[in-house]
């Protein structure tokens, strides 16, 4: 397939985890891409450069946007995907970090649709926000990253409806548990990768590249019907209303039976 030929993107978060694997994604399918990020990637080329970013800076925003701008002389795909987590019940949390997941998972992208879309309206262009299932729904000692999420989600709706008139389509993913450097903490102790695995219903986390294909789908033609759409690739995790498996249970009664 070659859907973004001729196209130009803008990752931010690019270096490393999901972002990375939607740069080479994009890039793969035909695209430029620029890599906005605090930290550089592994490799460049001719279709994928990189700008050292600070994505929560308004100046550092509009000078990732305008190197893509006065490399390519065109924007049609704005990425957003850079983000952290923070663990931490409410009483225990400091301001400061508070702040800071709110400055760079949500403000952020703020920062680069307001930069970004005066180009998009230029090409008919799409941005696509990359959320998570903690943004529906409610985690354990997650309150910061769960409402930053959230908002990502409610954002890109309503940055939907301001953008169709422009022919600017807005939509949002939302992983659940992706193989990366930022859940590898949550699954290097004994016992933890069985635990998170035995409540995903495909029984194993997403690879960078799984999240990279729906992004891709979400920013090409392919969905040109879709706008205001918050997709989730969680392998079904929220299919789940939470309640124990009783299938499961039963077979286990019935094997330690025999």
């Amino acid at each position: 397939m070659n859907r973004f030929s001729g196209k130009v993107a803008l990752v931010t978060g690019g270096a490393s985890g999901i972002g990375a694997a939607i740069a080479a994604r994009l890039a793969g399918e035909g695209a430029k891409v620029l890599i906005a990020d605090r930290n550089a990637p592994a490799a460049t080329s001719g279709a994928i450069r990189y700008v050292e970013t600070d994505a929560t800076k308004a100046d550092d925003v509009s000078a990732a946007v305008a190197v893509a701008l006065d490399g390519w002389g065109r924007l049609d795909i704005l990425v957003n995907n850079a983000g952290i987590g923070a663990y931490g019940e409410t009483p225990d949390m400091d301001e400061a970090l508070w702040d800071q997941v709110f400055a760079v998972n949500i403000r952020a992208i703020y920062l680069f649709c307001r930069a970004a879309i005066p180009a998009l309206r230029e090409t008919g262009g799409t941005i696509v926000n990359i959320a998570s299932i903690s943004g529906l729904f409610g985690d354990y000692g997650m309150a910061a990253y769960n409402a930053s999420k959230g908002a990502v989600v409610n954002y890109t709706r309503s940055l939907a409806l301001e953008c169709v008139r422009h022919g600017i389509r807005v939509n949002a993913l939302c992983p659940g548990l992706v193989e990366t450097a930022l859940s590898a903490p949550g699954l290097e102790q004994p016992g933890d990768r069985a635990h998170w695995q035995e409540r995903i219903p495909m029984g194993r986390p997403a690879r960078p590249d799984e999240m990279a294909a729906v992004a891709a789908f979400l920013a090409s033609d392919d969905a040109s019907y879709m706008t205001g759409s918050i997709v989730t690739a969680d392998g079904g995790i929220t299919a789940h209303t939470g309640q124990p498996n009783i299938i499961a249970r039963r077979q286990m009664r019935e094997a330690a039976a025999e």
